[in-house]
């Protein structure tokens, strides 16, 4: 729901004329008023205390002086040339410096005039300064009106241009004049904000830019946290009781031979108790009459195609075909290869279909899907294409889901008449707020446990100033029998940045380690070579493989027990976490070690400490997740709409978002359809805000 002012153009605000209206556009998105009254504050400071120059310490974060200045004076030369204006309120001295616009200051700013100067005081030479403050005459600030004041982010063309902080708070205060009170549309039902005790949209927007107290700006940002987070979730769950409602799923009543076999006879592993639950949880669903759609998480090495397998043979004993989509040709091999191992001599057709698979052999696959006679299709993205038929597709398991556009995994319903049930998995942990706006139309299963006798993996953080002793723990290593991964942020050298390379890296370890035989594998090689390079480690012919992240998901090398990853200090937690995954996947002790330059800012050193204090991905999940945001969150991700949040923060919303999402399933508790007209206000906003979007509702 829009009001037709807020879709005013902003060149029609006063201040703004062409050339601005264009900048903002170009460098903030902004093109109408409704654009602007939306591009929020990121603080506000208390403008309505006065401090006397003599209460004045290095350590306060902003202060508000009010005096005069008594001289001006010009210091050094060329760059390091200041001005120095001397300041005094009768308590005490202030000396406020210029470094730029000193000429305008000069031209301006008259002696012996009262003003009030507002800035962060440091310490130089035992006097109090204010570097470049911001000065107003002081008959031009009612400071009792000033209350709080705004601070907007702008960018360095803007700075460039003249257009900061007080620039934007002149735009945006000049906007909420021109609003009459009352004239900004309510998005909300009033049954809402009077049982949720919340303020109108109207005061909320203006409070958010002009809180007239620190209370009055938690209240107007609580409120539009709320909205924002209720939309997502009202339309996640929206479609998800749609598609529960509406979309019929092949009914999987039999667990028979198939399963029940490989079961008692198959197993390499007791099944873990986690592992069970989510079989159940599955089976559930499929023998429902509606189609599943279900995403499992579950860290590394939990056991999630073990899961898979079984599902699939549940598929087998109801008389359908099943396929698994891997988002890596290596993967979808290792897939192929564990699947033909674990069934053994069961009577189960497995068919690999990658690009590598050609001539007569993919001529034979592709037939026997049409007949039937392939039971598990294991492939990349070559499933989805057109000419890919099958007689009778059941269900549809995504490894790795992420990797995977929404519009890729659309074309597998395509392949039968009844969608199929949809499995989507995934090995990195999505904190729990996350996966309930991104994943929110979709039933989430938890593998929280990792098969038994697996030894949880020692993480180690090393600086790159000694590498004598990592040599000597990774020929340790080797002659024990096992291999070893290196990790590096870079291909090549490069001349911005000082971070070691994969190319460098392979030739220096060749003189270190002459003994041992060394694989390299990065992205800019040829899929054949990558791929040649990897099964050489993976057969166990080279000890040590040499690689950027493109090992990062899904290489399962048992023998593997060492992962070091230099530059640590240059990957998000997550990375990381999915680095150290591609070890300890034996029954051996396995180790990380976290490689990084002495010097470290808190932030990272946190990152590092967390690494190695943790082996949790959920933790882990978290963590990275305040540290670095949730990133950018498409509308094409699942539920059709666009996750375009202003205020909200997944990482520090976690409550808000809960009680946005119980209200939401409680309307459509109450309303399935939204066709009440107390209701009719939230499709009205719902269309409003997707009339941009394509609509992906109906696809896992």
């Amino acid at each position: 729901m829009s009001a037709p002012i807020l879709d005013t153009e902003l060149t029609y605000l006063p201040g703004i004329g062409p050339k601005r209206a264009e900048l903002l556009q170009k460098e903030l998105g902004l093109k109408t008023w409704g654009d602007l009254l939306y591009y929020f504050p990121y603080k506000h400071i208390d403008r309505s205390r006065l401090y006397r120059t003599s209460e004045l310490t290095s350590d306060m974060p902003f202060v508000q002086i009010r005096g005069q200045f008594i001289s001006f004076e010009q210091m050094g030369e060329g760059r390091k040339k200041r001005l120095i204006g001397h300041f005094t309120d009768g308590y005490g001295w202030v000396d406020c410096v210029w470094f730029n616009s000193q000429q305008y200051i000069l031209k301006t700013v008259k002696l012996h005039s009262d003003y009030i100067l507002f800035g962060r005081p440091s310490l130089f030479n035992d006097r109090i300064n204010l570097s470049h403050p911001d000065i107003d005459p002081a008959d031009t600030l009612v400071l009792s009106k000033m209350s709080m004041q705004p601070y907007y982010q702008t960018t360095e063309r803007m700075k460039k241009a003249g257009m900061v902080s007080r620039t934007l708070e002149r735009f945006t205060s000049t906007l909420i004049r021109h609003l009459p009170e009352g004239s900004i549309p309510e998005t909300l039902p009033r049954h809402m904000l009077e049982r949720l005790c919340m303020v109108s949209r109207d005061e909320a927007l203006r409070a958010a830019h002009y809180p007239s107290s620190a209370n009055g700006l938690t209240q107007a940002n609580y409120r539009l946290k709320f909205e924002e987070l209720f939309y997502v979730q009202l339309s996640v769950l929206r479609y998800a009781r749609l598609r529960q409602g509406t979309i019929r799923g092949h009914v999987f009543s039999r667990v028979g031979d198939y399963f029940n076999t490989f079961y008692s006879h198959n197993l390499p592993f007791q099944l873990t108790e986690a592992q069970k639950r989510v079989i159940r949880e599955m089976h559930a669903d499929m023998k429902s009459g509606r189609q599943m759609n279900r995403l499992v998480q579950g860290d590394v090495g939990s056991g999630k195609t073990m899961v898979a397998l079984m599902t699939m043979l549940i598929a087998l004993d109801n008389g359908y075909q099943a396929c698994i989509m891997a988002p890596t040709e290596i993967l979808a091999e290792q897939h192929f290869a564990t699947f033909r191992k674990m069934l053994g001599d069961m009577p189960v057709r497995v068919e690999l279909l990658t690009g590598m698979v050609k001539g007569k052999r993919r001529k034979a696959v592709m037939e026997g899907l049409q007949t039937g006679e392939v039971q598990i299709l294991v492939g990349t993205h070559a499933v989805i294409e057109d000419n890919v038929l099958f007689r009778n597709l059941g269900l549809v398991v995504i490894d790795e889901q992420h990797r995977f556009g929404v519009a890729q995994r659309a074309k597998l319903w395509e392949k039968n008449l009844t969608p199929p049930h949809v499995l989507v998995m995934t090995a990195t942990p999505i904190p729990r707020t996350l996966a309930m706006t991104l994943y929110g139309d979709l039933d989430v299963s938890v593998i929280d446990e990792l098969p038994p006798g697996r030894k949880p993996i020692q993480t180690m953080h090393m600086y790159d100033n000694n590498p004598d002793k990592l040599y000597r723990g990774i020929n340790q290593q080797i002659q024990e029998g096992r291999q070893v991964y290196m990790v590096y942020p870079l291909v090549k050298e490069s001349e911005k940045l000082d971070l070691k390379n994969v190319e460098a890296a392979y030739v220096h370890l060749q003189k270190i380690f002459p003994q041992y035989r060394i694989s390299m594998v990065h992205g800019q090689m040829k899929p054949a070579d990558k791929d040649a390079e990897m099964q050489r480690f993976v057969s166990g012919e080279t000890q040590i493989l040499v690689a950027t992240t493109v090992i990062e998901v899904g290489v399962n090398v048992p023998n593997a027990s060492v992962m070091v990853i230099q530059n640590a200090e240059r990957f998000g937690l997550s990375q990381l976490h999915q680095l150290r995954g591609r070890v300890g996947r034996g029954a051996s002790q396995s180790y990380c070690i976290l490689v990084t330059k002495y010097e470290l800012s808190s932030d990272t050193r946190r990152r590092i400490d967390i690494m190695t204090e943790t082996n949790d991905g959920f933790e882990i999940a978290e963590a990275d997740l305040r540290f670095r945001g949730p990133g950018d969150l498409e509308g094409t991700q699942q539920s059709g709409i666009a996750f375009d949040l202003k205020l909200a923060n997944l990482a520090r919303d976690g409550q808000i978002v809960q009680l946005a999402r119980e209200t939401a399933s409680a309307i459509l508790d109450e309303d399935p359809t939204l066709s009440q007209p107390q209701h009719r206000i939230m499709v009205e906003r719902l269309r409003y805000l997707k009339r941009d979007e394509m609509d992906w509702s109906n696809i896992s």
